[in-house]
């Protein structure tokens, strides 16, 4: 067996055999103190891909942060073959503020590829680019549904790419989707070098979910075993996820108080009622329905909604009692 190479990040060479922790720096904060992106290194000492997977692109989003934390504790990764770069906090400023942005307002996650020379979101873009995506043969991002917004757990990716597909349906979440590529995204970038990438969804945002935590690492350790950095499991078998045909969010026909709201997997049927809105007083309430047959992906938690706001996303499945029992089964495996 070929050894592995040693890697670079920023100005520390991680060499076969190694784990380390590096600060890659970033746009400091005005009163002068110094703050880092947080990568940990581990270089296997045979030879292998390197992964690298990623959390808190978003800085609001924490399931990833709490995924990479158990992942780095897993006895395997001592004989992992290849490398992996774990950064656990790409969106620093966002995750001390409790905030999904940058200090500038701006999305992390539609500032790539960035510029060494533009705004913090462009230059941490770039720095995450070229320090860690553009080293790494595939990667997987780790999100959340936004604030007071839950999504179950799912794949996105761009399923057109074999290879992508391969690792999707490695990765065993119950529902897959085909999602278009926003430009500026981290995955426009990869789609653009060809690289097999996914981004996986679960949970709300400011809120540990641990079915979601535990779905995603589960994830992450098949995905490595797929592409032959860790053993193949002799007992265990990834979930055969369910590809979406389609995705809908469904909206508010008016504003007011939202009751009696779908559960997160709920299947649906078109015209079925999802919820209840009405005005204060109870002098007018309308059902919010179905567009059509398929299972609650994605739900707004709060109560409250002007006329427009995105209440339920809804998707829809060839055969939606598959996706049903694969719902079940990720359930099962993932519950005490």
């Amino acid at each position: 067996m070929a050894s592995n190479k040693s890697i670079t990040i920023g100005e520390t060479t991680v060499r076969p055999g190694e784990r380390v922790s590096i600060d890659l720096p970033v746009a400091d904060l005005y009163t002068g103190t110094s703050i880092a992106m947080p990568v940990k290194v581990v270089c296997g000492r045979r030879a292998g891909p390197v992964l690298f997977v990623s959390a808190a692109v978003h800085g609001d989003e924490l399931n990833g942060v709490e995924i990479i934390r158990r992942l780095l504790k897993r006895r395997s990764l001592r004989s992992i073959r290849g490398t992996l770069i774990a950064v656990p906090v790409v969106n620093v400023h966002g995750f001390l503020n409790q905030s999904r942005y940058l200090p500038d307002r701006r999305d992390l996650n539609r500032s790539f590829p960035g510029s060494a020379k533009g705004s913090i979101a462009s230059r941490l873009a770039n720095t995450f680019l070229t320090e860690i995506v553009a080293k790494a043969d595939a990667g997987i991002d780790l999100h959340t549904g936004a604030i007071n917004r839950s999504n179950l757990p799912q794949i996105r990716a761009n399923i057109g790419d074999p290879d992508t597909l391969q690792l999707a349906k490695a990765f065993g979440t119950p529902v897959v989707l085909n999602s278009t590529i926003r430009d500026g995204s981290l995955r426009a970038c990869a789609a653009e070098r060809g690289f097999p990438m996914l981004i996986y969804e679960a949970g709300e945002a400011l809120r540990f979910d641990d079915l979601s935590i535990r779905g995603g690492l589960r994830g992450i350790i098949q995905v490595m075993r797929q592409i032959g950095m860790l053993p193949k499991s002799k007992t265990a078998s990834p979930i055969v996820p369910v590809i979406a045909e389609g995705t809908s969010w469904v909206r508010a026909p008016a504003s007011g108080i939202v009751s009696l709201k779908a559960k997160l997997g709920t299947r649906t049927v078109e015209g079925q009622r999802l919820a209840v809105i009405g005005d204060p007083l109870g002098n007018a309430e309308e059902h919010i329905v179905a567009p059509f047959d398929g299972i609650v992906i994605g739900r707004s938690n709060l109560p409250l909604a002007h006329e427009g706001d995105a209440l339920f996303n809804v998707a829809a499945f060839k055969s939606i009692s598959r996706a049903e029992d694969r719902l079940e089964e990720f359930a099962a495996e993932h519950t005490d």
